[in-house]
């Protein structure tokens, strides 16, 4: 099935989805799935090297600390943003993006953690992740048409 048998310019909802989209909006879109990216890469990576004070927050937010467990959160992580950062595959990365920050909004809001700081930290990093696939994606623009 070709894309323009599976998804027609009218269906995608004009303009807005179409790919009539400002550069502009497309850049913005690509630094901030690149910096939600940078990070994710950079956790990921602390996870697998396992400095004492990574140690230190998985046992202060209730997670087993032991070598296996991080290295398994590690590449859950990483695997999901390279999954995120490669365009075939670009929403199923963003959904176990989604997944995996879930987990971590509800484990610091398990302990009590400062709202703003802590426990909204995962819905912001969710935010940078799909506002920046909403931005430079015209399938994305099309499920969620905000123009309208």
């Amino acid at each position: 099935m070709s894309k323009e048998a599976f998804v027609s310019k009218k269906a995608l909802g004009g303009a807005a989805a179409s790919g009539d989209v400002a550069t502009s909006t497309i850049w913005v879109g690509r630094v901030l799935s690149g910096l939600a990216s940078a990070f994710f890469v950079m956790d990921a990576v602390m996870k697998m090297i396992q400095p004492q004070f990574v140690i230190d927050a998985t046992r202060g937010i209730g997670w087993p600390a032991d070598p296996v467990t991080l290295w398994v959160l590690g590449c859950l992580l990483l695997t999901s943003t390279a999954l995120y950062v490669f365009p075939r595959t670009t929403v199923l990365g963003a959904i176990l993006l989604t997944g995996y920050l879930g987990g971590a909004v509800a484990s610091h809001a398990r302990i009590g953690s400062p709202l703003f700081t802590h426990d909204l930290f995962g819905v912001y990093l969710g935010l940078f992740v799909w506002a920046g696939l909403w931005m430079r994606d015209p399938r994305i623009r099309a499920l969620i048409p905000l123009n309208r």
